[in-house]
């Protein structure tokens, strides 16, 4: 089993490695964001050391940069990666037209249902590996296409062979199979929760119309936080609803989705502190608009950046288009879109040892074949990921 990313435990590296001739290092660190004609050495699985390159110190191997730019890996901090089936038609209908209601979901639930944990487990460490190829060092993985007590349970366990931070979603929607609404939430809260929660970290809940209700998701929420959950919620995303001031009342990490925000909306998340989840590729995929970043951004919202990797909705696993997105449609610079694609996530998991390359943080790093991050958006589709360290050794 994994911790992280492709990643064991006993992987970790104790050499010191020096990243040398670093073009632009893109730290994360609010203190200090950039480093221009930088060096950066990590030692044990951490970076213990960042500046410039003509005070390097000593360090077991060398790698030559030659110029290029050095991000912190890629912090995706929502997407459904368990699931088994494909739902090409529903993306077709949808590009001939047809709206997004998210009612294919339970397409995919019966998929799941009937693939074995094999499949299911080939599933997910394909789309892992995608990602990992695409510069994600630390990926959220959420159950919520099982929707039974066993196979929400088998989810998370799948999960939790690829990341510590896995997420119970047995409030994705309510089954067809269910008596009704209300004896649904009664198990989410119930023997459902029992049965995951030793698998999870977070509870979620997609508060929407068509899924679950305002005093639904509270109760949901709520339940996850007694078991010993953290909180976070699906918010905001085919219209104005409850859950953006839902997260804020329950101390939730992150709001994600967030498309449709009043301004007492946008004023609860910030006051608050709850991140707000942006997910372009939903947007990309179903033709819906934006989510306005920069009325995020000026109100002081944290904002991430994450893929939504899911087969209905967004099936990318592209965190660097997911960048290029939302500098072209959300009001973005690339400055923003890359500090949401890395510090925003880790904020969005209340994480602080990823997302940054300072001193104390996790040897997660990126080099780009570019100068600059810019080109993630100014090159948008172009492989410029050239090689991904985790925890101090190369994976990609």
């Amino acid at each position: 089993m994994t911790s992280e990313v492709g990643m064991t435990s006993e992987d970790r590296s104790a050499t010191s490695t020096l990243f040398d001739r670093i073009g632009l290092l893109y730290t994360g660190d609010p203190a200090r964001e950039e480093i221009e004609d930088a060096a950066l050495v990590v030692e044990g699985g951490e970076v213990v050391w960042a500046g410039p390159a003509g005070a390097v110190p000593h360090a077991d191997e060398r790698v030559d940069v030659a110029g290029r730019c050095v991000i912190p890996g890629f912090v995706d901090s929502h997407a459904h990666l368990v699931f088994a089936g494909d739902r090409t038609a529903e993306f077709a209908a949808r590009m001939a037209g047809r709206p997004y209601t998210a009612g294919g979901i339970r397409t995919t639930v019966s998929a799941t249902r009937a693939a074995s944990d094999a499949e299911l487990v080939t599933r997910t460490a394909g789309l892992v590996a995608e990602m990992l190829a695409q510069g994600t060092t630390t990926v959220e993985i959420k159950s919520g296409y099982g929707l039974t007590v066993e196979d929400e349970r088998r989810s998370l366990e799948i999960a939790r062979g690829f990341t510590e931070e896995t997420t119970y979603l047995g409030a994705h929607v309510v089954p067809p199979d269910a008596s009704s609404a209300d004896a649904y939430v009664s198990t989410v809260t119930g023997e459902m929760l029992e049965a995951c929660a030793p698998h999870a970290r977070w509870v979620d809940v997609f508060c929407e119309r068509g899924a679950f209700d305002a005093d639904q998701s509270r109760e949901i929420l709520l339940a996850g936080v007694k078991a010993g959950l953290l909180p976070r919620i699906h918010a905001n995303q085919l219209g104005p609803g409850p859950g953006a001031r839902i997260a804020a009342e329950v101390g939730a990490a992150s709001a994600d989705h967030c498309t449709h925000l009043t301004d007492d909306d946008v004023s609860a998340l910030s006051s608050a502190g709850v991140v707000a989840t942006l997910l372009p590729g939903a947007e990309f995929s179903t033709r819906s608009p934006y989510p306005d970043a920069r009325r995020l951004l000026d109100a002081g919202v944290t904002v991430a950046l994450a893929t939504d990797c899911n087969p209905g909705s967004s099936f990318t696993s592209s965190m660097p288009f997911c960048v290029a997105l939302a500098v072209r449609e959300m009001r973005m610079t690339p400055l923003e879109a890359i500090r949401a694609a890395t510090y925003g996530g880790a904020r969005a998991l209340r994480r602080g040892d990823i997302g940054t390359l300072r001193v104390g943080s996790r040897g997660d790093l990126v080099i780009l074949d570019t100068p600059t991050y810019v080109h993630l958006a100014y090159r948008p589709g172009v492989p410029l990921v050239t090689q991904v360290w985790k925890e101090g050794r190369r994976l990609v």
